[in-house]
C-alpha cells in the first residue's frame, strides 16, 4: 500500500483544505484484495468508506468502495474493480462547491488533491453535512433579506438593536421604494375604484397569492439552480406551465364565491384571469431573479428577498387592474 499522507498544510478559510481528513486507506492498483484487507486490519482511519488507489507519486487513480472490496475474491487486484470517475477537488475549492459535487455525483466523501493531482485526503460525510446545513441556514436568512454575510448568525441575533437595524434595513428600503411604486399603480387606476368599489376587495388576495406562488418558486430555485443541468429556457417554460396551472386551480375555486357573493360574473371572470396571469408571472419572476443574480456572479439567494417580492406586488397589481378595466368596465 502507498504512504498514508503528505506534509501539506491546508489553508485557512472556506476552502476544501479546512475540511479534509488525511488518514484514509491508500493502495496501489496492483495490490490484491487480500493484501489490502490485511493492511486495513487493526488500523483506525479518519474515514474508511473506500480505499483510494494512487500511483507511485501519490496521484489519485480511483477508488474501491469498502463494500465492493469485502465482496471480492482475495486474489483479485484492485485495478479490476476501480471506480475512476469519482469527483476530485483542489485544496482551495470552495466548500459549497465541494458539497454540490457530492450531491450531484451521489458520493459520501470527496477526495482532495494538490495541484499535481496527489491525494491529500478526503472531505468526509460529516463535514459535507455541516457545509450543506450551514448553506441552507444562510439561504433561509437571505430569503428573508436580513443580511448578505450570515457567517455570524447567532451573534447577529444577540447584537444591539442599532446593529440589527443596520443589517436588516437596506433591503427594506428597497421594499419601501417599491411600495411607493405600488401605491402609484393603485392611484393610476383610481377611476376604476371610484366606479366599482368591489374591485378593491380583491386586491389583498391577488397580491398575497402572487407573492406566495413566487416565494415557493424562489425557495426551490435558490438551491436548485446550482444542481440542475436543464437549460434556463426549459426551466422557464416549466415554471410558466406550473404557474398557469396553479393560477387556474385557484381561479376556478374562487369563481363561484365571487359570482354568488357579488352577483357579477364579469368580476368573477376578471379575478380568475388575474390569478392565472399573476400565477404565471410570479413563477417566472421567482425563477429569473435568482438566475440573473447567479449569472452576475452573486449568490442567487439574494434575489429571493424584498426585491423580488415588491416586483411581484407591482406586477400583480398591474395585471389585476388591467384585467378589470378590460372585462368589467
Amino acid at each position: 500500500m502507498a504512504d498514508e499522507g503528505y506534509a501539506h498544510k491546508p489553508p485557512p478559510g472556506e476552502g476544501a483544505g479546512s475540511l479534509l481528513v488525511r488518514h484514509v486507506p491508500r493502495a496501489s492498483a496492483g495490490d490484491t484484495v487480500a493484501h489490502v484487507l490485511h493492511r486495513l486490519s487493526g488500523q483506525q482511519y479518519d474515514y474508511c468508506g473506500a480505499v483510494y488507489v494512487v500511483d507511485r507519486e501519490g496521484r489519485l487513480q480511483g477508488l474501491v468502495p469498502l463494500a465492493r472490496l469485502l465482496a471480492a475474491r482475495g486474489d483479485e487486484p484492485l485495478s479490476q474493480m476501480l471506480h475512476n470517475h469519482t469527483p476530485m477537488v483542489q485544496i482551495d475549492t470552495d466548500q459549497e462547491r465541494v458539497a454540490t459535487l457530492a450531491m450531484v455525483h451521489g458520493v459520501n466523501a470527496v477526495p482532495v488533491a494538490d495541484g499535481a493531482g496527489r491525494l491529500l485526503g478526503v472531505v468526509p460525510p460529516q463535514a459535507l453535512y455541516r457545509v450543506m446545513r450551514r448553506e441552507h441556514v444562510e439561504d433561509l436568512h437571505r430569503i428573508a433579506g436580513i443580511r448578505r454575510d450570515t457567517s455570524h448568525i447567532l451573534s447577529s441575533m444577540e447584537s444591539p438593536p442599532i446593529k440589527r437595524v443596520r443589517d436588516r434595513l437596506p433591503w427594506l428600503l428597497v421594499g419601501l421604494v417599491g411600495s411607493m411604486l405600488a401605491t402609484g399603480v393603485v392611484a393610476g387606476f383610481e377611476h376604476i375604484l371610484q366606479s366599482y368599489i368591489a374591485v378593491a376587495f380583491f386586491v389583498p388576495g391577488i397580491v398575497y397569492l402572487a407573492d406566495a406562488i413566487g416565494t415557493q418558486t424562489e425557495a426551490i430555485m435558490v438551491r436548485g439552480l446550482s444542481l440542475s443541468q436543464v437549460s434556463i429556457g426549459s426551466l422557464l417554460a416549466g415554471e410558466l406551465r406550473t404557474g398557469f396551472l396553479i393560477g387556474s386551480i385557484l381561479g376556478i375555486l374562487s369563481f363561484p364565491f365571487v359570482w354568488v357573493v357579488f352577483g357579477d360574473m364579469r368580476l368573477a371572470i376578471a379575478v380568475v384571469v388575474s390569478l392565472i396571469a399573476a400565477g404565471s408571472a410570479a413563477t417566472s419572476v421567482g425563477l429569473l431573479f435568482p438566475w440573473l443574480l447567479a449569472k452576475m456572479g452573486k449568490d442567487p439567494a439574494l434575489g429571493s428577498g424584498p426585491l423580488a417580492t415588491i416586483f411581484q406586488d407591482v406586477l400583480s397589481l398591474l395585471v389585476y387592474f388591467l384585467t378589470v378595466s378590460l372585462i368589467v368596465l
